[in-house]
């Protein structure tokens, strides 16, 4: 790819940038009742990508492609322990607050285990081999894609601990044994929920096969969104958690050979390449 190729290409995406920050910007400004819509229009950056396409792109260290994006999940899952904290901030220190902050830090543990135990390193090493020209469409798919979903899975699983946090702290009157009831009561199941199921997205654009596990976990946590309301919200808070745990328990166990294997292989690459 010539330079004068890569700034026009390169200047084709600056123009669906610039549209999203501009539209992102007056949101924040005029906030409600624009703000909503204007950020939606946002999301037409998406779509402005996938017309342009990824033809006359090239990645030039796909590694640190990878890493970038891994690290914007860490944020995400630090903004969701910070909620945990953001919820019982201003209500006195209890045991069912101790218990729901300890599962809800387990949950988080457990959404990174899912991405970082294997799958992100299966994925930095779809992207380092595939060829010059896939590299730049499997980096657009797998990361810049179905990141968001992930990222918007953990927003909103965040916004169901906080919530559970309070009841269980005693905010306006409540406490654990209520159930935490219309859309703060879907939001913890049905945010983990989006995050798995952008998981496997991920998964099968990467190359791997298609996770019954993961899907399993996804049902659960689809039946745990519509039953979730009904439970005390320490319960719906302890169910959603046990999935997950489940989920990885389970993986990690089937998958514990390839996982030595991979841990293997990227121990030595330094060795063997040099």
């Amino acid at each position: 790819m010539s330079a004068c190729s890569g700034s026009r290409q390169l200047s084709r995406f600056a123009v669906t940038v610039a549209v999203s920050v501009a539209l992102l910007t007056a949101g924040a400004l005029v906030g409600p009742p624009w703000q909503l819509p204007l950020w939606t229009g946002a999301l037409a950056d998406l779509g402005g990508t996938a017309a342009i396409g990824a033809s006359g792109s090239r990645l030039r260290a796909p590694g640190h492609f990878s890493e970038r994006h891994g690290l914007i999940i860490i944020i995400a899952l630090g903004e969701s322990i910070v909620a945990i904290g953001v919820g019982v901030a201003e209500l006195p220190i209890s045991w069912p607050v101790v218990v729901a902050s300890t599962i809800g830090i387990a949950l988080a543990a457990a959404l990174w285990w899912l991405y970082f135990d294997v799958i992100a390193l299966v994925a930095e090493h779809a992207l380092e081999r595939a060829d010059s020209a896939a590299m730049p469409r499997l980096g657009r798919d797998a990361f810049s894609y179905l990141h968001l979903p992930m990222v918007a899975g953990i927003v909103v699983a965040a916004l169901g601990l906080k919530k559970t946090l309070e009841y269980v702290g005693g905010a306006d009157g409540h406490d654990w044994t209520d159930a935490l009831t219309g859309l703060a009561g879907w939001a913890l199941p049905i945010g983990v929920g989006l995050f798995v199921v952008a998981h496997i997205a991920f998964r099968l654009r990467i190359g791997k096969v298609l996770s019954i596990s993961c899907l399993v976990a996804v049902v659960a946590l689809g039946i745990l969104g519509v039953v979730g309301p009904t439970l005390s919200v320490l319960l719906a808070l302890a169910l959603v958690t046990l999935v997950m745990i489940a989920l990885v328990t389970f993986e990690t166990i089937t998958h514990a050979e390839a996982r030595e294997d991979l841990r293997h292989e990227r121990h030595h690459a330094p060795e063997a390449a040099g």
